[in-house]
């Protein structure tokens, strides 16, 4: 099987867009992140819906989880207001930009193993230098799982 094959529509942003919408897209379509492309429309990045929740999230907390607990519903509403202002490239994980797309004719094999080393939750696929869709985690699975 070829990642044309199991490649589905899905919804892509610009790293100029505006973060906060980025993360209402991934909230609103419970995504597990979002393909981001650059200025040509050309597929450059992930933004994993984790990495977002990572960045609202204070660093305080992240270091001593226990905090958590003790916090109250007004610094979980502010957590919002970190994402204002910000794009898209702004809270990129380093580890998923510049990251390269599959191609069309690429086994799943192949594009598990360009997944699985980027940590990323989907993969753009490119036909002719055009994009024509992307291979999700679980879509992949699903497609390994039904032979």
């Amino acid at each position: 099987m070829r990642a044309e094959q199991i490649a589905e529509e899905f919804p892509v942003v610009s790293i100029d867009a505006n973060a906060l919408d980025a993360a209402r897209m991934l909230a609103e379509h419970r995504l597990p992140g979002l393909l981001v492309t650059d200025a040509g429309g050309n597929p450059c990045a992930v933004l994993p819906a984790s990495q977002v929740v990572r960045f609202i999230l204070p660093r305080y907390v992240q270091d001593d989880p226990s905090l958590a607990g003790v916090l109250n519903e007004s610094v979980a509403d502010r957590c919002a207001e970190k994402l204002s202002g910000k794009k898209v490239r702004d809270v990129l994980p380093d580890h998923l930009v510049d990251i390269p797309p599959a191609k069309a004719d690429d086994t799943i094999i192949e594009v598990a193993a360009l997944m699985a080393r980027l940590r990323s939750p989907l993969i753009a696929v490119v036909k002719e230098g055009r994009l024509i869709g992307v291979v999700t985690a679980s879509r992949l699975l699903g497609a390994a799982l039904e032979h």
